[in-house]
């Protein structure tokens, strides 16, 4: 065999072994992207949504769903987007199911990203549905709009025992959800619940994207709730378990606990997040981050004046009673020199002797003392 020929070889082989790698990969990197339970790739029937892989529509799209993919700053389930100006502007949301923890939610949205691609190639308008989460995107404008002309449905084939009594405590169950989900903020609209329906219970969640009002997350909620004894033939009435879902809102139930805890609606102060401020949820932190350095530097300051103003007032204090023990005690002191001149007046009297009254001689001596006495008495007062 001819050495020339030999390096020749060696990189086919590598191309080969390349090329094996690749299609051996490829089934096992299409199973890592789930199936969507369900997907439309013409949502609402738009004409003209087809786009060519060298438009400004696809530059656009592809750059709204890398930044989707990418914002690990957002915390609570909602990703709102838009890119590019009219007729090529790309307006996308996901949301996550409200009960869904934040690293769970991110790996579903960046499954959604790349899977909605593969199942609706080249379409401008499309709606893709997980257990956990949901994308949409498409060239009209969906921000505060609500879009429940089309829904998903899926139900369990088994029926409830006693389908009076579950629907009846599916109602209540729903009612007080609803009302809970449609009063939360811009960040989250979601509650979840239970309710007894005689010897089974009935489980449920209901949610709308963030963007929507109060009002329209309750109308939206509503006529989506109407559906189940409206639709398919009635065949979602009486199971134990269903599911509905339209790009703007939706809503499950079953017989056994399907959500995480209870997260239902979360705290932040309400506002809207524009469908072009990706960064909105990073400003709420630096602004809870601000509070918190503000508080934790003023707090220790605050602390530490009051705690100087106390001392001073300690000093302060016990050197007013330190000059009044001064003061008494030189009364006592004058008190007590009192004392001994009148002890001096005893004995130069002899404890005033008749002998020693004025005009008997007795008062050579007495009269410098009363003197004394005198300067004394008026130096005390």
């Amino acid at each position: 065999m001819n050495a020339s020929t030999v390096p020749m070889d060696s990189s086919k082989l590598v191309l080969l072994l390349s090329l094996l790698y690749i299609l051996l990969l490829q089934p096992f990197l299409t199973a890592a992207q789930p199936d969507f339970t369900g997907y439309d790739c013409n949502f609402n029937n738009v004409s003209n949504s087809n786009y060519t892989t060298d438009s400004n529509f696809h530059r656009n799209l592809n750059s709204v769903l890398s930044s989707i993919a990418s914002a690990t700053q957002i915390d609570y389930g909602f990703y709102n987007l838009s890119a590019g100006e009219f007729p090529d502007r790309v307006n996308a949301f996901a949301l996550c199911r409200g009960d869904v923890a934040a690293d769970v939610c991110r790996s579903c949205v960046n499954n959604s990203t790349r899977k909605i691609l593969e199942v609706c190639p080249n379409t401008m308008d499309v709606f893709g549905v997980y257990e956990l989460c949901m994308i949409r995107y498409s060239n009209i404008s969906m921000f505060g709009v609500v879009d429940d002309q089309h829904f998903f449905h899926l139900e369990d084939e088994q029926n409830v025992l006693d389908v009076t009594l579950f629907n009846q405590a599916l109602q209540t169950l729903f009612a007080r959800l609803l009302a809970r989900a449609a009063s939360g903020n811009s960040f989250k609209k979601f509650a979840s619940g239970n309710q007894s329906a005689g010897v089974e219970t009935v489980y449920a969640t209901v949610q709308c994207t963030p963007d929507l009002s109060e009002g329209q997350c309750s109308g939206c909620l509503l006529e989506l709730f109407r559906q189940i004894s409206n639709c398919c033939n009635g065949s979602i009435e009486g199971k134990i378990g269903a599911e509905l879902t339209n790009p703007s809102c939706n809503l499950r139930w079953d017989i056994v606990k399907f959500f995480s805890g209870t997260l239902e609606i979360l705290s932040p102060p309400p506002q809207i997040l524009s469908p072009t401020t990706l960064p909105a949820a990073s400003q709420g932190k630096k602004s809870n981050t601000a509070v918190r350095i503000i508080v934790i530097t003023v707090v220790p300051v605050v602390s530490v004046m009051i705690l100087v103003i106390c001392i001073c007032m300690f000093i302060r204090t016990r050197k007013q009673r330190e000059k009044e023990r001064v003061e008494i005690a030189n009364k006592i002191e004058s008190a007590e020199s009192l004392q001994f001149a009148f002890s001096t007046i005893q004995d130069a009297t002899e404890d005033f002797s008749e002998k020693n009254r004025l005009g008997q001689g007795g008062f050579g001596v007495v009269y410098k003392v009363v003197k004394d006495i005198l300067l004394l008495l008026h130096i005390v007062k």
